[in-house]
């Protein structure tokens, strides 16, 4: 494949790097040593629902100006629950959120992220997976969550909606494992978003009762009726909206996931015409999927690919998962950088994309750090998919 690089500072995607804010173990100093030209961040400490003031906005754009940044994308502007199930003061929380997007791209910041996810955001069974080197890495495991699912939240039929297999392996699971286990368990699958409101499990089937009458139909609709109200208005504000895939991408919990699949980006897409309208590209999370063919789904989405999260991910046989290095797993991660740098030629400006999660690695272990968000672990990432960007360039550039 022959690339067309006329202006080769043009035509590679930007670096960039997630901040949890001020609190986050990993400065922005130390930011300042990785080479990124852009930072990811979010307003955390803002409840959920509630319109992110102009004040606020730029007390963090000025943060990161200062330490040399510019801020490229939101992650994440979170759709508050009473929107995705369209109940409640649902009308008001979109209004909310248009505020939202006038306040942002009024201190120019164009780019915003978000997701559809019911209830419970991206869902890891084990946080501290030990690999053979050494290193901790994000874990998945369906019978964990059957376990979690069936025997602590007690979720009503929930055994129904795993195979018999997963059920049986739960059920010697929670014969076997001790209390301090099941609460590393519990802990885990509410982990949530550093820097925001922690759950219980009290909590979660509270939340999941709301959604006891919507199935993928009905939530669909709910994103449909989501995306004509404000993709709108993004694009009046010459901004980007960039849905991230549901994470993993199978219906967990008895909830519908609707983020999943091409055809699930291309609906979405279908939703509205508005060239704001656009996909959070995120390959550990579509990886998950055996079904998904990413660079297919690259050249698919084409211009509507606003953002990329690179990371990669090892299944095994029952879909269980952990989260590889950046360049060994599941994922054919050079075919997914060659595919985003061909959409990324007929661009006029770049995409974005950061290092997803690493691995807890070298001194970090003996450090606090948020799940999949260390420094050195994402560094070394940052550093694969660096090299892998510019061995593509070069290559095509010797054609």
């Amino acid at each position: 494949m022959q690339f067309n690089f006329l202006n080769i500072k043009k035509k590679n995607l930007l670096q960039t790097w997630r901040w949890f804010g001020p609190n986050d173990p990993v400065s922005l100093q130390d930011i300042k040593q990785a080479g990124v030209q852009g930072i990811v961040t979010a307003l955390h400490q803002i409840p959920h629902g509630e319109a992110w003031t102009k004040e606020e906005i730029l007390k963090r754009r000025n943060e990161l100006n200062a330490g040399g940044f510019e801020w490229s994308v939101v992650e994440s502007l979170t759709v508050q629950e009473n929107i995705k199930t369209r109940s409640g003061n649902y009308a008001e929380l979109i209004e909310k959120y248009k505020q939202s997007l006038v306040n942002l791209a009024s201190c120019g910041v164009k780019i915003v992220t978000y997701n559809f996810m019911p209830v419970n955001d991206w869902t890891r069974t084990d946080i501290n997976y030990t690999m053979s080197d050494g290193s901790k890495a994000l874990y998945f495991n369906w019978s964990d969550l059957a376990m979690f699912d069936i025997h602590i939240l007690q979720r009503k039929n929930a055994e129904k909606t795993y195979p018999p297999a997963i059920v049986e392996k739960a059920v010697k699971k929670n014969n076997t494992c001790t209390s301090t286990e099941k609460e590393n368990l519990v802990n885990t699958i509410l982990y949530g978003i550093p820097g925001e409101e922690k759950r219980s499990t009290e909590g979660m089937k509270k939340e999941l009762e709301k959604y006891k009458d919507i199935d993928r139909a009905a939530l669909k609709s709910n994103l449909a009726y989501f995306l004509q109200q404000v993709a709108p208005v993004a694009s009046e504000l010459g901004m980007q909206l960039a849905i991230h895939p549901d994470d993993p991408p199978f219906d967990i919990l008895g909830l519908p996931r609707i983020v999943c699949s091409q055809k699930d980006l291309q609906d979405i897409i279908s939703y509205s015409a508005a060239p704001s309208n656009g996909i959070c590209f995120c390959t550990g999370s579509l990886g998950a999927n055996p079904a998904n063919n990413l660079p297919a789904m690259i050249g698919a989405l084409g211009n509507r690919i606003h953002f990329a999260h690179l990371r990669n991910v090892a299944r095994d046989e029952d879909g269980n998962f952990y989260e590889s290095d950046h360049l060994d797993g599941n994922v054919d991660m050079y075919a997914v950088m060659k595919a985003l740098l061909t959409i990324q030629q007929e661009l006029d400006h770049p995409i974005p994309f950061r290092p997803d999660h690493g691995h807890q690695m070298l001194d970090d272990l003996n450090k606090t750090t948020i799940p999949g968000y260390s420094a050195i672990g994402r560094l070394r990432g940052l550093a694969e998919l660096r090299g892998l960007e510019l061995g593509i360039v070069k290559g095509a550039l010797s054609l």
